[in-house]
């Protein structure tokens, strides 16, 4: 009965660990009202210019995410990008984060349109990496929640981009 006891708390001691959400390196963090929901693990900059020096001091690309609160589009991806663990340590890891509600007077980060969601990548230079986007042609840089795939593919590419062009 001990055993049995035992090796059943084991496996869901196990399981937990299986489908537990992400969890940074250094510990569990207290949650940003900067990640509105996008990543609350994550450390989120709270301007595009704050966004532009975290990228150029720690030498990492920044990921600037426009979205509106109440867009379901928006609100879809939201979802699929929160949940998804791979995602979210590759942004904790290699990237600064910026989530928008708002258009910024920089046009370089709408080079076909003001629409969300869109993410853009920008790399430590302050070059906006236009080269890197999903797969619509008119609207570039915008991603669904089935193309959470694509948008790590893309992730990863602006990285190994920003350590292979620097």
């Amino acid at each position: 009965m001990i055993k049995t006891s035992l090796s059943l708390l084991l496996v869901l001691v196990a399981a937990s660990f299986t489908f537990a959400k992400y969890t940074p390196k250094t510990g569990k963090r207290v949650p940003q009202t900067l990640s509105r929901g996008w990543g609350d693990q994550l450390i989120w900059a709270q301007t595009y210019e704050e966004g532009l020096y975290w990228a150029r001091s720690r030498n990492k690309p920044l990921m600037v995410l426009f979205h509106l609160d109440d867009c379901p589009h928006s609100q879809a991806l939201k979802k699929a990008f929160a949940e998804d663990n791979e995602l979210q340590k590759i942004l904790d890891e290699d990237f600064v984060v910026l989530n928008l509600v708002y258009e910024t007077t920089d046009k370089h980060l709408s080079p076909d349109g003001q629409y969300v969601p869109r993410i853009i990548f920008v790399d430590p230079s302050m070059t906006v990496r236009a080269d890197v986007t999903g797969r619509y042609a008119n609207r570039m840089y915008a991603y669904e929640p089935n193309d959470v795939k694509l948008l790590i593919s893309n992730m990863k590419k602006a990285r190994k981009l920003l350590k292979s062009e620097l």
